[in-house]
């Protein structure tokens, strides 16, 4: 038997460790092509650009004007970013200069947050409608009614998951019904994880917030959870766990294969949570707090010293984006410290989005912001 030495052992040790390396690296998209983004979190682990280092020096790299105030979050794909308006576009912008590639007119508002995939944008409008557009094009391709003014859709594995008067379930390419559940009014993003879809809702029957688990594929009801009161935001998933937050209850933890809770924190939570690296971010009134995502105990809070913030913070490289008052932060994801802030004309409801070494996000002021390193 040919024996192996053990510098051949090491070699080939550091030869799979660089192969796997370059396969997570190959795997790694810096798009953040929907509201949750692809892993349910708020959270860019790709970002490498901008960090706690140099984020300070952020500068204004171009602005576009809309013809009303802009609620939207922006999805930012393949250097596009794509943006909803209250003057009835979903807009395509060159993600490095700002200029519009092109426009898609609804008549209604646009609040929802579109998403991105397979070259396709799916967005909605005020008109409670769900559209698929060509993504180099805006070239309408499909058209389905929801039911719903605000709601974003999700994106996963060839289905589109939105919800609005039912839970729906549509074929992506298509735009064909694959299931819709008409327990619940819904709303926000639903969050796509394990097999299992997340949706944030009013129950018809009691009028408060609740969170359903379906199974993704069929729609069935896996199970619910009842805060006692209307949710802050939609629900994100990450390592197992659900976290969703209720207008007085707090933050809440589930287990998201039983819908058990595992803990509670008392706030008034405005925002959908980022979850990053075992924290959980999330927007309160006049600021952020932070905590543990195993405990729930709190790791520290930041004051804006101005009105509820309503933008969900998101979360790369070592910094949290928030939109509030009329401004965009940035803090320290560890400590909550201040590293940066912007000023725009108008308050900010959008949710930053940070992909390639740019911050996205849009104000009341009717203009689509990007920033950049000096």
């Amino acid at each position: 038997m040919k024996r192996i030495s053990a510098f051949s052992l090491i070699l080939c040790a550091c030869l799979v460790s660089v192969a796997w390396g370059q396969q997570l690296a190959g795997k790694c998209s810096n798009n953040w092509s929907e509201f949750l983004r692809t892993n349910m979190e708020r959270w860019n682990p790709c970002e490498k650009v901008l960090g706690v280092n140099n984020v300070g020096s952020l500068a204004l790299k171009w602005s576009y004007t809309t013809g009303a105030a802009v609620e939207s979050s922006p999805a930012v794909a393949n250097g596009v970013v794509y943006v909803g308006s209250d003057d009835g576009n979903l807009y395509a912008l060159n993600a490095s200069t700002g200029a519009k590639l092109w426009s898609y007119s609804n008549s209604h508002r646009v609040a929802p947050s579109p998403a991105v995939a397979n070259a396709v944008v799916y967005g909605g409008s005020n008109a409670q409608s769900l559209y698929a557009l060509n993504a180099s094009t805006g070239h309408k391709l499909w058209k389905t009614a929801t039911g719903c003014s605000g709601c974003s859709p999700t994106v996963a594995n060839g289905v589109v998951y939105v919800s609005g008067s039912n839970a729906y379930a549509l074929n992506a390419k298509t735009g064909t019904k694959l299931w819709s559940s008409s327990l619940f009014y819904l709303g926000g993003a639903p969050a796509v994880a394990n097999g299992l879809v997340y949706f944030g809702a009013s129950d018809y029957r009691d009028e408060t917030g609740n969170v359903y688990a379906l199974n993704a594929s069929t729609g069935a009801l896996e199970w619910s959870f009842d805060p006692g009161d209307t949710l802050g935001g939609s629900p994100a998933v990450a390592n197992g766990v659900v976290y969703v937050g209720s207008a007085t209850g707090g933050m809440y933890a589930l287990n998201a294969k039983t819908g058990a809770q595992l803990w509670s924190y008392p706030a008034t939570v405005a925002s959908t949570p980022a979850v990053a690296n075992g924290v959980v971010y999330f927007a309160a009134p006049l600021g952020l707090l932070a905590l543990d995502a195993r405990t729930g105990v709190k790791l520290w809070s930041w004051t804006s010293n101005n009105v509820t913030s309503v933008s969900s913070p998101a979360v790369a490289n070592g910094v949290v984006y928030i939109g509030a008052d009329a401004n965009v932060w940035a803090l320290n994801a560890r400590t909550g410290a201040q590293l940066w802030s912007y000023a725009t004309g108008g308050a900010v409801w959008s949710s930053p989005a940070v992909a390639n070494g740019m911050v996205y996000v849009a104000s009341f002021d009717g203009k689509v912001y990007a920033f950049g390193l000096k």
